[in-house]
């Protein structure tokens, strides 16, 4: 008996194999279209990974990574006795999270207000407004940012002094400089985001909408019993991606946007390897505090993904 079910269940996997090939065949046009994608993923994102040996490497440019003799844990040991490491460390997690809390619902309440309009010109020349921000670089942006908030020629301060307050150093007080991180950051992306919620909502089904009005359901319960549970996997979805990348606070804008006078406040990790890699030539420390940060924002994708999974919601994987 036992070897009758063994040639059984080889005779299946093998119908099964065989299947799986003809599906492969039947669709290998579309299969063919992902070859460009694999082998740009392969150049770009999966070689370089071995460059991450630096990072337990006395690298030296002219020996190469090969070359270069090993230190094991020496940098990361050195890394973390450093007082600097631990303030911008601290900087990092503070602007993420500020970012994370204040500009992850704005994108969804644009998109139910958006989705409420009934006059479709007036919805696309919104839709454009909010989107034109994103097409802008941030040494563009940022350049606009400066003479806008300029404390002595800006025309908000020139506002506010009009109306009879002081002038703010958005850019160059401490105490705003974070602030104003958070919110230019915000203007400039939630646009682009707004575009998936926007593509989420048009598959609501719009019966259910119907049944609700004849229901006696108003406009806000609408949204709050209908849309909002229909669109809540993208929601997770993006907010599990949102914290896997919580150690990216934005290096292009900051490096654009800050000065030594905000230095304290701003300073994060991807500047602190900006500095250390090139200009000061310190390519195995810079790389140790990248593999740091990527080995968090893994952990946090993980840990992200697996309790949304417990509490009944779609995961990534």
């Amino acid at each position: 008996m036992n070897g009758l079910t063994t040639v059984k269940k080889k005779s299946s996997k093998t119908k099964s194999n065989r299947s799986l090939l003809a599906y492969i065949w039947f669709h290998r046009y579309l299969y063919l279209l992902l070859v460009p994608g694999i082998i740009y993923y392969i150049i770009f994102h999966y070689i370089p990974m071995y460059g991450a040996t630096i990072a337990f490497k006395d690298f030296n440019i002219m020996k190469g990574i090969i070359g270069s003799p090993w230190a094991g844990f020496k940098h990361f040991e050195y890394l973390f006795s450093l007082n600097k490491f631990f303030q911008v460390f601290k900087n990092t997690i503070i602007i993420s999270l500020m970012r994370l809390v204040c500009g992850f619902p704005a994108p969804i309440i644009v998109a139910l207000l958006l989705n409420e309009l009934s006059k479709m010109k007036f919805k696309k020349v919104i839709q454009t407004v909010v989107y034109l921000p994103h097409f802008i670089s941030w040494v563009i942006f940022g350049g606009m940012l400066v003479t806008i908030l300029s404390a002595e020629t800006g025309i908000v301060n020139m506002i506010i002094v009009a109306l009879g307050g002081e002038p703010i150093g958005f850019l160059t007080d401490p105490e705003y400089f974070r602030w104003t991180l958070v919110w230019t950051a915000i203007y400039k992306w939630f646009g682009w985001n707004t575009v998936i919620y926007m593509a989420a909502l048009s598959g609501v089904d719009t019966q259910l909408y119907e049944a609700a009005v004849i229901d006696g359901a108003n406009r806000w319960q609408r949204i709050w019993h209908i849309t909002l549970p229909c669109i809540k996997g993208t929601i997770v979805v993006l907010l599990i991606l949102r914290i896997g990348n919580l150690m990216q606070a934005g290096f292009e804008q900051i490096y654009v946007l800050y000065n030594p006078a905000v230095y304290r406040v701003s300073d994060i990790l991807d500047t602190y390897v900006y500095r250390l890699g090139l200009s000061e030539g310190k390519f195995s420390l810079a790389t140790a505090i990248g593999l740091f940060k990527s080995v968090i924002n893994f952990v946090l994708l993980i840990s992200a993904n697996k309790i949304a999974r417990m509490m009944e919601q779609p995961g990534i994987y």
